[in-house]
């Protein structure tokens, strides 16, 4: 495996630490009541997201015909989530990388799942924040933009003669008229994994999985002394600063997401202490984007390990 995707991750998370410096010297500010069970659970039903999203990762599999074995594919999957913290998370790509070094996988059979996962884990978040929008009047604009985001995206996925065009005008240089047919193939791969039957199951399996994410930032945020937020602001709340931190092509949304989360918490609704709004933040990030970086840091040594073996086989 390339050294380059090593030197990549550790420049990301660098660069995030210097992002989240000044925060974290905030975060003794409540931490003496806090009910540390809550972070607990919420790292549990962190645990419950990726485990549906793995699931929703094998029907993806099952759909372009990829037949990998149980436990490679979960070291596959689970890797991915070390590169979460790169912008719009298109690190994750790196699972097409290991499928052609693990099981002989082309990129562009396995690349337009990793485009899938990210149009229905939009989709999912934007229907969680829909559900809290009318009733809490926070984060409508948020959700209008990513709604028109998805509707253009979904159009030229089921538009071809456009969206054809578009990839035969980027590639007209000589330089990049070699990316035009692999291109027109991973188009196409995501096009049937966006049909409408394909698309509402893996969305009807995202919703869930991104609401256990929702209900363990309310746990956290609740679990502060004389702090309350309602189950349906928690998820406005989050599922609106996760698709703004995507939307902005920040490495993990850092900056907007946080900052966000944490001004919604403290001047919305909620009406949360400004220093018990910071604390949650983080412990909320700390739950959910840095706990799946540590995961995926496991899974990605682990394949490293498995990869470098497969290479030095002797064939046949």
């Amino acid at each position: 495996m390339s050294r380059w995707i090593w030197i990549a991750i550790i420049l990301v998370i660098g660069a995030a630490a210097v992002v989240m410096l000044g925060d974290v010297r905030q975060l003794t500010a409540r931490l003496g009541g806090f009910h540390w069970a809550a972070l607990a659970a919420a790292l549990c039903l962190a645990l419950a997201n990726y485990a549906i999203r793995f699931v929703r990762w094998g029907l993806y599999l099952r759909r372009q015909a990829i037949a990998v074995p149980l436990g490679t594919s979960a070291l596959v999957f689970g890797a991915g989530l070390s590169l979460s913290i790169t912008p719009g998370k298109v690190g994750e790509l790196v699972k097409s990388y290991l499928l052609r070094e693990l099981c002989r996988v082309p990129v562009t059979r396995s690349a337009p799942i990793v485009v899938a996962e990210r149009v229905t884990d939009l989709i999912a978040l934007l229907l969680l924040a829909i559900a809290g929008v009318a009733a809490y009047g926070i984060a409508a604009s948020v959700a209008l933009a990513a709604a028109a985001l998805i509707a253009a995206g979904l159009v030229l996925l089921a538009w071809p003669l456009p969206t054809r065009a578009l990839i035969d005008l980027a590639t007209r240089p000589r330089r990049l008229a070699r990316f035009r047919a692999p291109l027109h193939d991973m188009y196409a791969g995501l096009a049937a994994l966006c049909r409408p039957a394909t698309l509402a199951s893996a969305v009807a399996l995202a919703v869930p999985a991104w609401a256990c994410e929702c209900v363990g930032f309310a746990l956290i945020v609740n679990a502060f002394p004389g702090e309350h937020v309602d189950l349906g602001l928690a998820m406005v709340i989050y599922a609106a600063t996760t698709i703004a931190g995507a939307l902005s092509f920040l490495p993990g949304g850092l900056g907007v997401t946080d900052g966000a989360m944490a001004m919604w918490l403290a001047r919305g609704a909620a009406q949360v202490d400004p220093s018990s709004a910071v604390d949650a933040t983080l412990l909320t990030r700390l739950a959910t984007l840095w706990f799946a970086v540590a995961i995926g840091l496991a899974c990605l040594a682990a394949a490293r390990r498995r990869a470098r073996a497969r290479a030095s086989a002797p064939a046949g």
